[in-house]
């Protein structure tokens, strides 16, 4: 069963940078894997965030454009999320998924976004 880790959160003032991480194991052919971003915070609906293709193309929510970038790296079985320009509303638990052959999450890494 595929599993996912997430690490990178934390607290950071609004304006900064954070670079989040996801570490894939027990996956069998990593490439040709969709991967996910998505966040959850307190109060709302989750949110999609960022997707990347086995091919590597990416989509941003419109709210995140231009401030995130998703990028993957095949060869160490990891996806990135690099967030810049933070902002308050960016506050909330952020996690990895991939759907293909099942529907995996990981445990999610808390950002926090002071103003």
């Amino acid at each position: 069963q595929v599993q996912l880790v997430e690490s990178g959160g934390g607290l950071v003032q609004a304006g900064g940078s954070l670079r989040l991480s996801c570490a894939a194991s027990r996956i069998i052919f990593f490439g040709g894997h969709n991967f996910a971003w998505y966040r959850q915070a307190p109060g709302k609906q989750s949110e999609l965030v960022a997707v990347i293709t086995s091919g590597g193309d990416t989509n941003y929510a419109d709210s995140v454009k231009g401030r995130f970038t998703i990028s993957r790296d095949n060869t160490k079985k990891m996806v990135y999320l690099q967030m810049n320009s933070l902002k308050p509303e960016d506050t909330a638990v952020y996690l990895c998924n991939t759907k293909r052959d099942g529907d995996y999450w990981g445990q999610g890494t808390q950002v926090t976004v002071s103003s």
